[in-house]
């Protein structure tokens, strides 16, 4: 029990008391979980609910929707009985309904336009780094096909062997013409088609 106790004591800052241990976090315990007043929940379901939300607020069906229930309120009000009225003119029920519905409208078609944001920005960065991907490669097969033409500069193609026999044929014909040469180029046969030096 005592090396324990040396242990701990070592452990603990110079002139640390009773309390001060008790109040010092410990590395090898987890910490308990902290109390919070707001319920919890999760961004992401939120986020979606929100869009929905925001979607259904821009389209011409609510509009309507919305113009139908004003309308019903009103004569509802106007043409009932006084003790079936619920909310009487100057309509200050249906005024709080409708502030405290665009109170939460804004909200929602914000948090939609910020996470619609945040997925642009990030299929910009996806369109950034695949042209730059593109333009790598764009370059790398450019260098590679103007490697290639500098190497088939230099190898002899079909045209220009044709080309050079064309021309040689041309320089034996006319040294064949001019007769520069007793037996010419091409020296006629030996009438029997063989010589004795063949033999």
């Amino acid at each position: 029990m005592a090396p324990d106790r040396d242990n701990t004591r070592e452990r603990l800052p110079a002139g640390a008391t009773a309390a001060t241990r008790l109040r010092t976090a410990r590395l090898d315990q987890p910490r308990p979980p902290r109390r919070r007043l707001l319920p919890e929940y999760d961004p992401e379901a939120f986020g979606r609910l929100s869009e929905r939300i925001a979607r259904f607020l821009g389209t011409g069906r609510f509009i309507v929707w919305m113009t139908v229930v004003i309308i019903l309120w009103v004569v509802w009000n106007v043409a009932a009985p006084r003790h079936l009225r619920f909310d009487e003119y100057p309509f200050i029920f249906l005024t709080l309904m409708l502030s405290l519905q665009a109170s939460y409208a804004a909200p929602l078609i914000l948090l939609a336009q910020n996470r619609q944001a945040d997925r642009d920005r990030v299929n910009l960065e996806q369109d950034r780094k695949q042209n730059e991907r593109s333009i790598a490669d764009t370059e790398y097969l450019t260098r590679e096909v103007a490697a290639l033409r500098m190497g088939l500069g230099e190898v002899a193609t079909r045209d220009w062997l044709r080309s050079e026999l064309h021309d040689l044929v041309k320089e034996l014909e006319e040294v064949r013409v001019d007769g520069h040469h007793d037996r010419g180029v091409f020296p006629a046969e030996h009438p029997r088609g063989r010589d004795k030096d063949d033999r």
